[in-house]
């Protein structure tokens, strides 16, 4: 089975990818879902615990979270240190789920593949990507976003050069949809022939794949 890491930055289009590989037939697992449940179940308590005042009716508040913890890498840290292993169990319990299954390529979607070493854990990374000025139309659109706080999320996250220069593939989402599910195709039969073995498991350095 072939797994294949996707991630970008914020403002980059990864749902949108990830949403396409779907649409495909592909199982992904989406590491920001899976928190999001989590916020509402078993991390729940450990975050209420560790950070006073941030849960509402049993129910982590992302808002207060993040106001919380948002540019204080120590408080960052004690948050991560609660939130990455129950991600890990629910990523490890998928992984498991598609190998009963036969299932030949699977996705991992997670937004800090590279900053947390996940590269290390799956066969190809896609790196999805824009040019800078999508990026930040795209952020500084949405709701409650200021660009004090999209500074501080960026300064979190390895850049965007350097994830396309480290990835076997990049999706370039500033061409509009219709580009961007062409290059999901190419990916894919790049994919299918390693899950076959007419190639190598990792591709060397594929950066486009129309």
């Amino acid at each position: 089975m072939i797994v294949l890491g996707l991630t970008g930055s914020i403002g980059m289009g990864k749902s949108t990818t990830a949403a396409m590989f779907m649409a495909r037939g592909i199982p992904v697992h989406e590491a920001d879902a899976t928190v999001h449940r989590l916020y509402r179940g078993a991390a729940v308590a450990p975050i209420e615990a560790a950070f006073p005042g941030t849960s509402r009716d049993g129910v982590v508040d992302r808002d207060l979270l993040s106001a919380r913890v948002l540019g204080r890498p120590d408080e960052i840290r004690r948050l991560e240190a609660i939130v990455h292993p129950l991600v890990r169990a629910e990523e490890t319990a998928f992984l498991d789920a598609a190998r009963r299954g036969g299932r030949p390529v699977v996705v991992l979607d997670v937004p800090l593949l590279f900053e947390t070493g996940g590269a290390a854990r799956v066969h190809a990374v896609a790196v999805v990507s824009a040019d800078a000025a999508v990026q930040r139309a795209r952020v500084m659109a949405r709701p409650g976003m200021t660009q004090a706080k999209l500074d501080a999320i960026l300064a979190r996250q390895v850049p965007d050069a350097e994830k396309r220069r480290r990835a076997h593939f990049v999706i370039d989402t500033g061409r509009g949809l219709a580009a961007a599910e062409i290059q999901v195709d190419g990916l894919l039969r790049v994919l299918a022939q390693m899950s076959s073995g007419t190639t190598g498991r990792r591709p060397l350095a594929t950066k486009g794949a129309e």
